[in-house]
């Protein structure tokens, strides 16, 4: 179970509620975005099966995954299995991405990759962003990966027919495609997402049924807070444009970032009154941030709200710290004997209170256990909540103009 605690006042009718969720309703049914679809469509499932079934004398000795991508083609990816990385049934394969162009970067992430115990996924959905493309050449230069022996050795996620599907299928490179609308930041629970996590070892079906529960539990009007926070978020944005994620998990570190891309692109646009509009995704993780950016957040300008995000840490109860007294630091001894769980939880609970006295926007989402169904559901959780914040706005959720701006200026800059 995830529970959603909403912690500040809002203002929102029934009228406002109602009329966003029809906004949310017509834009699924007029399939703006494909991501709405994902946890109950089984291709995906199908498609990742049948790659392992086609290619399973090869697979049984795989060690590392390269997974060759950038921005939503690898960080929703790498969220999932930096959460799941503790659950006993995870594979014994490490993941590596190469994800830019930093050449230090690059050397570092293929030391002692071998061939023969690889596999090289490229997750684009054009192929043309020049990262990507980029980092494909190098290694099917330096791993000679279009020999006929080696081709077994990499795989393609990409758009159906796109410019990559077509090269992969000329040079008979084994392929899976995804839909057009389906965008980069929303496609973790397509197949860019799904097959990795499935080579893992994750139960992927969890993940999208956790994902589908929640969808299901917000189209029956039983996930109100949803639109709540999404119309106090977009009715406050001009004196509160900054959102924190603060996470109180080591586990969450990549979720948070994954976050911030998707909070970030999705929602800086320029609107239908041709103004610039948008909300700052901070990521933060608890209780390390609590010794640096809480005290901007406290006694710095009050443009902010702040939700935490934690696990019910009675699960993991196991660490205790030592009753050991220490001479000159017998003040930090009212820790001793308690476990490191629940000294995280009232790190939390502490701070969460200290900023509710200063009277700062809050909530909370507290996962009871961190498994593939809690984890689907926190993935459509923050989906959905980013495309209510988009129709309040009134812009184009699933686009990034901005973005495409830059690349038609760093070719002109390389181009001779």
């Amino acid at each position: 179970m995830v529970q959603f605690r909403l912690g500040f006042d809002s203002v929102a009718t029934e009228k406002e509620k109602e009329e966003i969720f029809m906004r949310l309703l017509h834009e699924k049914e007029r399939q703006e975005s494909g991501y709405y679809n994902l946890p109950y469509e089984a291709k995906a499932l199908q498609d990742s099966l049948a790659y392992m079934q086609y290619n399973g004398e090869m697979l049984k000795d795989l060690t590392h995954l390269v997974i060759i991508g950038i921005g939503g083609s690898s960080l929703g990816l790498k969220a999932i299995d930096t959460m799941l990385y503790h659950l006993p049934h995870r594979n014994n394969i490490a993941v590596k991405f190469l994800e830019h162009t930093d050449p230090l970067k690059i050397q570092k992430s293929l030391t002692n990759i071998q061939l023969h115990t690889t596999l090289f996924i490229v997750i684009s959905k054009s192929g043309m962003t020049i990262e990507t493309t980029s980092l494909m050449k190098y290694c099917i230069d330096r791993y000679n990966l279009l020999e006929s022996r080696a081709k077994k050795h990499l795989l393609v996620i990409t758009d159906n027919d796109s410019p990559l599907q077509r090269w992969a299928k000329q040079n008979e490179i084994y392929n899976i495609s995804i839909q057009s609308n389906i965008g980069g930041r929303f496609s973790v629970l397509s197949a860019v997402g799904i097959l990795p996590l499935m080579l893992l070892g994750y139960k992927v079906d969890m993940i999208l049924q956790g994902a589908k529960i929640l969808q299901d539990s917000f189209i029956a009007r039983k996930e109100e807070h949803i639109l709540t926070k999404a119309l106090f978020m977009a009715n406050n944005h001009h004196t509160l444009p900054i959102n924190i994620l603060f996470s109180y998990s080591s586990s969450f570190q990549d979720f948070n970032l994954w976050y911030v891309q998707l909070w970030g692109e999705s929602l800086g646009k320029i609107d239908k009154d041709s103004k610039k509009i948008g909300l700052t995704p901070i990521s933060l993780i608890g209780s390390i941030d609590q010794h640096s950016f809480l005290q901007l957040i406290l006694e710095g300008k009050q443009d902010k709200t702040i939700t935490f995000l934690g696990i019910n840490q009675e699960e993991y109860n196991g660490l205790v710290i030592p009753d050991i007294q220490i001479q000159g630091l017998e003040s930090t001894d009212f820790v001793n004997n308690i476990s490191f769980a629940k000294l995280l939880t009232a790190q939390k609970l502490a701070t969460m209170r200290v900023l509710q006295d200063e009277g700062l926007p809050i909530d909370c989402i507290q996962l009871d256990i961190l498994d593939e169904e809690h984890v689907g559901c926190l993935i459509m959780y923050y989906e959905l909540l980013t495309s209510a914040v988009g129709c309040i706005f009134g812009i184009q959720t699933y686009n990034q103009p901005a973005v495409e701006r830059g690349k038609k200026l760093l070719h002109a800059m390389l181009h001779n």
